[in-house]
């Protein structure tokens, strides 16, 4: 295929730099060699951030990027950089904290002007052709009359940037209590929609680790009206449209207020996160819309997310090809009902009660996006059939639907692989193992595992964080290490192979060597063998993945226990201590914190298991919701400091303790249980 134009992202391997190779926009990729010749031609950058399933960059990129009058301007102008913020999430950050401070708000596509030297001090989303042309040309304008006025905001701009990274360390006596968590929930308990879940608001986002938290927060607490909230969220979220109803997994996000239109992309972040979410909701309620959630999501990823490596794919596009060949945002997932009514025959009536083929499931241009309403037991009863034959018919109604949906055009696949998510992955199959016991969901774990052990893990001991068509680059991120030391922690905890512990201790270790800020003992973003930006930045505020310091924080806590070592204790408890005033004012942008929290503030148990049976009493202990509670184990002698010299040859003895003292060993699972007492009781 021959092309007009052709730019230097033609050298990329990201999906979404490779998206704009041939606009006649003079794209670069960010790396020195670029940055240095914006310097030696005095020119303004132009940063432009998107990621490959976003349907708002591809509408920017149709409307303006691919028009050779605005490309002119562009390039006259302009060095011209496109960023992946997938690959580069550093200066996504940095950039994107611009933006917030100059507008107020943030999103994607992300566009900024900098000065020769990257400090920036102009930015937006995504602009329309025209008011794109315009601000450009002034732009260009005040720079070249009055550079002095530009100069001077982009140096206030920088000092707010330095200033939002700034963690002043709280030395006051750390002490964590029920009472904080209880006063921060009850504050954040004011934006719940108790009626169909997440936040009382529009667009909704999913906000796993939110869930996490507070499911686990009801239960220690026992409270009721928490628990009913966090269900009700984790069933709306499987009813709506927001899940694909057919495939599997879950959008990124709805723009509606009843979880029924999403932004259609997929990404890998989410969905392993949801799995690891909907598994530990099993094994409270043992409800089975969860694991049908949990198996048909592990599906989707098995299918369309993962390559023969073992590694996973980063996301499927919102967008793909229409009737009329034409790039349209939900074209794949969509259904209309004459289109539905040929295929389902006799069943039409009862699947358009189903999944709503009606004013509630409506979308647009005669679309429908299947959302339900109703569970199985009203349905059925309703239609006169027994729950078992509807299921069956669910099941058929599914695989019917499916098939028929992989006769058009599928969404863009990005295939590149990101370390920090494939923990995430990770994670979700891991939890998945522990609360099914499926042993391929276990197989998939160690494979990913082994994976990012050949090919993400560096000789020097560092990480890379992404990696495609065998080639592994971009230095790792502290969203890297600290998911990959949570997941490697999690497949200890399963496998009993010590090298995953081991590997974790050694991980954590670089992160102080290269990530550690004496003065406020957290952890910044980037490496210092990084290339600098305009601020090197802290990143604390949980989101829809939880701050890479808060997953650190709680890697230390754990990591302490295992190997008794008391200066990632102290480190883990002084980030927390960090924290406390930012997670008493906002406890959903804190909610990995206030995990952490839970287990700082009660009793935090430790499980060690020796003997033959080891591995058999592990998987029986997962089996139930203990949250506060690490698990250590070996078929044989350990030097792991919560084993030694605790194995019997011939005898499997089970160690529940706390706070530096274990109560007397027992043989059976379930007299261990009896040993752990609930937690964290708190007044309500």
């Amino acid at each position: 295929m021959t092309h007009q134009y052709t730019n230097d992202l033609i050298n990329e391997t990201s999906p979404y730099l490779l998206q704009h190779a041939h606009n006649p926009v003079d794209w670069k990729p960010w790396n020195d060699k670029v940055l240095q010749q914006a310097k030696d031609e005095n020119k303004l950058i132009l940063i432009s951030v998107g990621y490959a399933a976003c349907h708002w960059c591809h509408v920017m990129e149709k409307e303006s990027f691919e028009d050779s009058l605005v490309a002119d301007i562009m390039n006259r102008n302009f060095i011209n950089i496109k960023v992946d913020r997938e690959e580069r999430p550093d200066v996504d950050q940095v950039y994107m904290n611009a933006v917030q401070l100059m507008t107020g708000s943030g999103g994607w596509p992300m566009n900024v002007v900098a000065l020769p030297d990257g400090r920036p001090f102009w930015g937006g989303t995504y602009f329309r052709k025209d008011d794109w042309l315009r601000s450009l040309e002034q732009i260009s304008a005040i720079y070249r009359d009055s550079p002095e006025k530009v100069i001077e905001f982009a140096e206030n701009l920088e000092k707010g940037l330095k200033g939002l990274n700034l963690v002043v360390p709280n030395r006051e006596k750390a002490s964590f209590s029920a009472e904080e968590i209880k006063l921060s929930v009850g504050e954040w308990s004011k934006y719940f929609d108790h009626q169909r879940g997440g936040l009382n608001r529009a667009p909704k986002f999913m906000m796993p680790n939110n869930y996490h938290f507070l499911m686990r927060y009801a239960y220690q607490a026992e409270n009721s009206d928490i628990m009913e909230y966090v269900n009700r969220t984790l069933t709306q979220m499987a009813y709506g449209g927001v899940y694909d109803q057919i495939g599997g997994g879950f959008s990124r996000y709805s723009v509606d207020a009843k979880w029924h239109v999403p932004h259609f992309e997929k990404m890998l972040y989410d969905n392993g996160q949801l799995v690891s979410l909907y598994s530990e909701a099993y094994l409270i309620s043992k409800n089975e819309l969860y694991k049908d959630i949990v198996y048909e999501t592990l599906d989707f990823v098995k299918r369309e997310l993962t390559n023969k490596e073992g590694a996973f794919y980063s996301s499927l596009d919102a967008d793909s090809n229409n009737e009329e060949g034409e790039l349209e945002e939900g074209a794949y997932y969509v259904w209309k009902k004459e289109e539905l009514s040929k295929l389902l025959k006799g069943d039409f009536e009862l699947f358009k009660d189903y999944y709503n083929i009606n004013d509630y499931g409506f979308w647009e241009h005669n679309n429908f996006v299947l959302i339900r309403r109703d569970p199985d037991s009203e349905i059925a009863g309703k239609h006169g059939i027994s729950e078992e034959d509807l299921k069956n018919k669910v099941s058929r109604w599914k695989k019917l639907l499916l098939k028929e949906r992989d006769k058009r055009d599928r969404p863009r696949l990005d295939d590149k692989t990101l370390t920090s998510w494939n923990a995430l992955m990770l994670k979700g199959y891991i939890n998945a193992y522990q609360a099914f016991g499926k042993e391929d969901f276990l197989k998939t774990a160690v494979k990913n595992a082994e994976f990012l052990v050949k090919k993400q893990l560096r000789g020097d001991g560092g990480l890379n964080h992404s990696y495609k068509e065998g080639k592994s680059t971009i230095n790792g991120y502290l969203e890297d290490y600290a998911s990959v030391i949570d997941a490697f922690i999690s497949l200890y905890e399963v496998t009993l192979d010590e090298k995953w512990l081991n590997t974790s201790r050694d991980l954590a270790n670089y992160c102080f060597d290269h990530f550690f800020d004496e003065e406020s003992e957290m952890f910044f973003f980037t490496s210092d063998e990084d290339s600098s930006l305009v601020s090197r930045s802290i990143e604390k505020t949980d989101n829809v993945i939880p701050a890479s310091n808060s997953i650190l924080a709680k890697d230390l806590f754990k990591l302490s226990h295992y190997f008794g070592n008391e200066k990632y204790k102290q480190v883990s408890v002084q980030m927390l201590n960090n924290m406390k005033s930012d997670i008493a004012e906002y406890g959903s942008g804190h909610s990995n914190w206030l995990d952490l929290m839970l287990n700082m503030a009660g009793d935090y148990y430790e499980i060690a298991i020796t003997g033959k049976e080891a591995k058999s009493r592990v998987r029986e202990i997962n089996k139930n919701y203990v949250p506060n509670k690490l698990i250590v184990g070996s078929e044989k002698e350990s030097k792991l400091d919560l084993l030694e010299n605790r194995y019997v040859e011939g005898e499997t003895f089970i160690y529940v303790c706390v706070n530096s003292a274990c109560k007397l060993p027992v043989k059976e699972v379930p007299e261990a249980l009896k040993q752990l007492r609930k937690s964290l009781k708190t007044t309500e």
